[in-house]
């Protein structure tokens, strides 16, 4: 089923929607992935470049000869990966306005994969609401917790 979804970068200068029709999503390993966000993976919906408009043109970083990454200069925020000569491009679920439509379906570089980062069901969970001095860093900076 097909739906309009909206995102962006954290502090809002980028703004996108995307026509979306399937949950499917996929965590690439790449080596180059891993130094463009800084982390171990990231998770990626691909989609047809016609189904994204960009209601502001996003930064774009020629991470390779052959690729290319949307991003936000002011806040830094990945927002997806795309090679210039294809009709298909890679959104980060991050981004979306709410990603939790989306389902991991694959996993590519797999080459690179950090094994110890991949089911991490036993660890201990924290919720940021329940960090006192977090929580009353907000509060004291916005008078409220962050959505």
């Amino acid at each position: 089923m097909s739906r309009t979804m909206t995102g962006g970068c954290q502090c809002g200068r980028i703004r996108y929607a995307a026509e979306v029709g399937s949950d499917d999503a996929y965590l690439c390993h790449c080596r180059m992935c891993q130094r463009a966000t800084g982390g171990v993976s990231i998770a990626f919906v691909n989609l047809p470049k016609a189904a994204v408009v960009w209601e502001s043109e996003p930064d774009c970083y020629a991470s390779s000869p052959i690729a290319r990454r949307p991003f936000c200069s002011a806040c830094g925020t990945p927002l997806g990966f795309e090679y210039p000569d294809s009709d298909k491009c890679d959104l980060t679920v991050g981004s979306f306005d709410d990603p939790s439509r989306f389902r991991p379906t694959s996993h590519f570089g797999a080459e690179a994969i950090h094994e110890a980062w991949i089911d991490t069901r036993a660890l201990p969970r924290y919720r940021t609401d329940q960090h006192d001095a977090l929580t009353d860093r907000w509060m004291k900076a916005l008078g409220k917790l962050p959505d």
